[in-house]
């Protein structure tokens, strides 16, 4: 840029030079506006082929056609720039009012109005933008490799045996680290591991001092449990080392839990996703890692006094136990056990006598019984019951026998008297007469009859054959 303005500079002092050396003006020397704007398009083409130029883009404007109008300014100066449909669409970011961008260009001239601008062929970002860019291309493609997945997070030790800090020496941050540590926990021993935390050298000291304690605690030669990251605040470019990707992988590769307390509250690196935590600030980080002395000195109150409470209570419990087996150990005193044998002896003889006798009295009653059965049981008696019993049955027999018979007769009789009342015979015997078809069936009707037909005609002492001659109907 600065090249740029020196060879404006000259080519601005030759054309002042020319113009007031001539003291009069000579038609060969005279220009028209197109071809002075021709000739100033043709040097300014043919002194600046390509140049690079960093500024802040304004005036920006997208017209329909795809091309790309905006003013490229710095803090004292700006320049008009285009960038053609063609070329724009390789830009990997939109272009807006304020981004800070660096532009590949050939210097040009716009004739028809005399303006000079930048014709673009390529624009990035610069600055942090650029940065920025770079920081979340490198999120994306972390996170699709899983260096960002909960289930790759280490858990924090409670109360940590030793803590490794991987700091700068001389900054902020290792004090406040420390001032944390000794006001919350001092007993923990702490191992400071100095790198630089900006600058080229920054990212592989980082991932050198990584390294080298993860080795160390595998040989055996360091007892640390956790591993603190931390620097002070900045810009984006000044916490540019703990977006390095290699300082990414060297924190997922360890095996020792990291904190990581990079910058201020909203500063946000790509160690801060790939470390097991994430703290805003160094203090924090700290503070993450070590426990509260006073609530530990608390717990520890506590659990003495809970101690002595139960060791007060198990001595209790065994005293009493003591003076139980102390009572038993004198229940069970050779003496007492004669004595209460001798007790147990008189009483169980006691019992054995009343069992006996019990038992004897049972069985003599048991034996009256049997006996009383036996003689109920007698053969001679059954045979004199059943034979009284056999008298009083036939005397039953022939009773009802008798009356029944008696019954039959007397009903005999009574039939016989009511069929003989009802006979046809008696009816027969007083006169009357029965006629019968010739199929034997009683003539009640003439209707029954025709003239030729033969009938009978039954009296009480035989049958009259008659022909049917005429049938009279009475009137």
């Amino acid at each position: 840029m600065l090249k740029l303005w020196r060879k404006l500079e000259h080519d601005r002092l030759i054309l002042w030079l020319n113009r007031n050396m001539i003291s009069q003006p000579d038609n060969n020397n005279i220009y028209s506006v197109s071809s002075l704007n021709r000739s100033v398009a043709e040097v300014l083409e043919q002194t600046f082929t390509w140049v690079w130029v960093e500024g802040e883009i304004s005036n920006l404007a997208q017209p329909a056609s795809g091309h790309i109008y905006f003013s490229l300014k710095d803090h004292s100066a700006q320049v008009s720039c285009a960038m053609f449909k063609g070329r724009n669409r390789a830009l990997k970011f939109q272009p807006e009012n304020g981004c800070q961008v660096l532009v590949r260009a050939k210097v040009s001239l716009y004739q028809p109005r005399g303006n000079y601008q930048l014709i673009i062929d390529r624009m990035e970002e610069a600055g942090d933008g650029a940065l920025r860019r770079q920081f979340e291309d490198l999120k994306i493609k972390l996170a699709d490799e899983g260096l960002f997945d909960e289930t790759h997070k280490q858990e924090i030790p409670e109360l940590p045996e030793c803590i490794s800090i991987i700091t700068s020496r001389t900054g902020a941050a290792i004090h406040d680290v420390l001032s944390v540590i000794k006001r919350r926990f001092p007993s923990i021993p702490v191992k400071l591991f100095p790198v630089p935390v900006q600058g080229v050298e920054a990212a592989p000291a980082i991932c050198n001092a990584i390294g080298l304690i993860d080795q160390a605690v595998a040989a055996g030669s360091l007892n640390c449990d956790v591993i603190l990251l931390v620097r002070g605040g900045g810009s984006l470019e000044d916490l540019w080392s703990f977006n390095e990707e290699a300082v990414a992988r060297a924190v997922y590769d360890c095996s020792i839990p990291i904190v990581s307390g990079v910058g201020h509250e909203v500063d946000v690196t790509i160690v801060d996703f790939v470390a097991d935590v994430r703290a805003a600030t160094p203090t924090a980080a700290a503070e993450a890692v070590t426990p509260d002395q006073s609530s530990w000195l608390q717990s520890f109150d506590w659990f003495q006094h809970r101690l002595q409470q139960l060791v007060s209570l198990k001595i209790n419990n065994h005293l009493e136990k003591m003076q139980w087996l102390h009572h038993r150990l004198q229940q069970q005193h050779p003496q007492a056990q004669l004595s209460l044998s001798r007790q147990r002896y008189h009483e169980l003889s006691k019992r054995l006598t009343r069992n006996s006798r019990s038992i004897l009295d049972t069985r003599q009653n048991m034996l009256t019984v049997l006996n009383a059965k036996l003689g109920a049981q007698d053969p001679g008696l059954s045979l004199e019951q059943n034979r009284r019993a056999t008298q009083y049955l036939v005397s039953r027999l022939q009773r009802a026998t008798s009356n029944l018979l008696a019954r039959k007769k007397s009903a005999l009789s009574n039939a016989a008297r009511t069929l003989n009342a009802i006979s046809p015979l008696q009816t027969l015997e007083r006169g009357y007469s029965i006629t019968l078809d010739k199929k034997g069936k009683p003539v009640v009707s003439i209707e029954q009859l025709k003239t030729g037909d033969t009938i009978e005609s039954r009296l009480h002492n035989g049958s009259i054959i008659s022909h049917v001659e005429t049938l009279i109907e009475n009137d």
